[in-house]
């Protein structure tokens, strides 16, 4: 009977990736040809030792790798270094020129978001700040009266009419139907003897001390009838009667009971004074109405809507307009409010913006953290230009660390914001410190014909962590517990693994006799496991073929991985694609 010698697949030590990625960063160049060189000296040796092995074998016993049906945890994860960096970093520049007044922080500093950090000398502004708010203010005043008028347009032209602006009587018109009117056009004359005023004159020493209000009585000259009436208007200056007598006109008003007309005289008793002289009755309302519109205005009269000798009160309508005059005089009006509107608004732009210039003269911290390095003190001249702008401050946001992960494009739809992250720095051995991806950028690099992402992944906890080291980071892609598992090369193309079977006698391609394929489901990957969902029961014996990891469990260096018979397998199924063992598609397959 041939002798069968059976070998059994170890774990990678957990510190492999580790030892590479330190190796990569110190010396990489020289390292990796050593390491291949040994690679090669020792397959060399290996493939002579054994063949010398084989040689009884092939009269006798084959040499034969096995390995038993397991249940394990596995875990999938990629592994890349990086340099900390702080969660945030702010450049501190100024967006004004001048001199430096203000600036008292110094370097190593806590500063919080907001506190000021800086004053630049804005003297400079001051007027043309103060311009500014005098031009609002003149252009809200202006807005104002437009609104208002085109208000008061709005409801004086309704209905299309024009309204009148006195009261009284239309003695006569001056207009007709037809005609246009602009402003200041005589539209009627305007009586009205309801009331009668009267003007007589006081001694002026009499007449300081009376008052608008006063009530006096009124005696017409002809009839000694009695009026009562009041004082509507005291004059402040003095004139002079015939005699040298110094007088102030006193102006009365009273209800015409009738009869009463501009021919009528009379004298004035208030109180114990009376008149220096008589005087003459007249109406309160004796004029001529004009036109009330804005200068660059028309209108034309369709029609009029009160006869001669009508009465007619203050904002009741007096003729009709055609429809085109009012659509026309409504739109001057609103087009005059339109465009104080924008004067406004352009004066609210140009004092927003002076405001905006002049707070770019303090500068504040736009984020709470540590001044790392101040450049610019009080004195120092400071100037806006280009690209060139002088980093005044450096602030570090340290109440975080984050680093980016460079994965490749065959990996990167596997990982995803929230996955934890297993880190470890070069500067801390033997800790081992937790993170979490907290982006996957889009913003790709291309590299000896490899597309790479960046991933950021932000930490935990940072005791002991400062920026600028180095450290190694390996996300957890997926994670199977408890689940029955097979070496990666025991599983070949077609998702067929050969299991223990003496029944066999003959060989299957690469397989030896002994061993019968079995399809299997297969679940999670990585570099040395597969998961094993169905088709293969625990403690099964199973055919591992001969890959990157030799008889003695020489394993070949990181990034000659696949036994140099393909791509690397396990980098397609969830493991480091710079390192590691073949898997499924690569090495020795049948």
């Amino acid at each position: 009977m041939e002798e069968k010698r059976t070998e059994e697949i170890q774990k990678t030590p957990k510190s492999r990736k580790r030892k590479e990625s330190l190796f990569r960063r110190q010396k990489k160049i020289r390292v990796v040809l050593i390491l291949a060189v040994l690679a090669v000296l020792a397959l060399l040796a290996w493939r002579f030792l054994g063949g010398r092995r084989s040689r009884p074998a092939q009269a006798g016993a084959g040499v034969q790798r096995t390995a038993q049906v397991q249940r394990m945890s596995i875990t999938s994860s990629l592994s890349s270094a990086g340099t900390l960096a702080p969660k945030n970093t702010y450049n501190i520049t100024s967006l004004a020129s001048g001199e430096v007044v203000e600036a008292d922080f110094e370097e190593g500093d806590q500063v919080t978001a907001g506190q000021i950090l800086y004053r630049i000398d804005s003297s400079n502004l001051d007027t043309e700040l103060k311009t500014a708010e005098s031009s609002l203010s003149r252009a809200q005043s202006s807005y104002e009266v437009a609104l208002e008028e085109y208000n008061e347009a709005a409801a004086d032209y309704s209905g299309g009419t024009y309204k009148s602006t006195e009261t009284g009587y239309i003695k006569s018109w001056r207009v007709k139907a037809g005609d246009r009117v602009s402003n200041g056009t005589a539209l009627a004359d305007i009586y009205d003897d309801s009331v009668m005023k009267l003007r007589v004159p006081f001694l002026n020493t009499e007449a300081v001390q009376i008052g608008v209000g006063n009530e006096g009585v009124i005696t017409l000259s002809e009839t000694g009838e009695q009026l009562g009436a009041v004082v509507t208007a005291v004059s402040n200056m003095d004139e002079t009667l015939p005699g040298g007598r110094l007088v102030r006109y006193i102006t009365m008003q009273v209800a015409n009971p009738g009869g009463l007309t501009a021919e009528h005289s009379a004298i004035v008793q208030i109180g114990e004074w009376v008149c220096a002289q008589e005087g003459t009755f007249e109406p309160v309302q004796d004029m001529v109405m004009m036109a009330n519109l804005s200068s660059n205005t028309s209108i034309e009269i369709q029609s009029l809507l009160l006869n001669e000798g009508d009465y007619v009160t203050a904002g009741s309508p007096i003729f009709r307009m055609t429809d085109k005059s009012t659509s026309e005089i409504l739109r001057n009006y609103e087009n005059s409010m339109d465009s104080a509107q924008e004067n406004l608004e352009s004066a609210q732009n140009k004092l927003e913006s002076a405001q905006d210039s002049y707070a770019d003269y303090t500068i504040t911290a736009p984020i709470s953290g540590q001044v790392i390095t101040k450049t610019s003190k009080v004195g120092d001249k400071v100037s806006v230009g280009g690209s060139n702008s002088t980093v005044m401050a450096v602030i570090y946001d340290l109440s975080g660390l984050t680093f980016e992960m460079s994965v490749d494009e065959l990996d990167v739809q596997k990982v995803k914001v929230g996955q934890k992250v297993e880190v470890e720095a070069d500067a801390l051995e033997g800790q081992t410190f937790t993170g979490t991806v907290t982006n996957v950028s889009l913003a790709s690099s291309y590299s000896n014909g490899v597309t790479n992402y960046p991933v950021t992944v932000t930490l935990d906890e940072t005791e002991g962590l400062l920026p600028g080291m180095n450290v190694d980071g390996t996300i957890i892609l997926e994670e199977a517990e408890n689940v029955l598992s097979v070496p990666v090369d025991a599983l070949m193309r077609g998702n067929r693994v050969y299991v223990k079977d003496e029944s066999v006698t003959e060989s299957d391609g690469g397989v030896p006799a002994g061993f019968k394929a079995v399809q299997v489901e297969t679940g999670l990957m990585n570099d040395d496991y597969v998961e094993i969902v169905s088709g293969l029961e625990e403690g099964t014996q199973v055919y591992v073929a001969e890959s990157s990891v030799s008889g003695n469990n020489f394993m070949m260096p990181g990034g000659m991985g696949g036994g140099m018979g393909g791509m690397p397998g396990g980098a397609r199924n969830g493991g480091n694609r710079n390192g590691g063992p073949g898997g499924n598609m690569g090495g020795n397959r049948p």
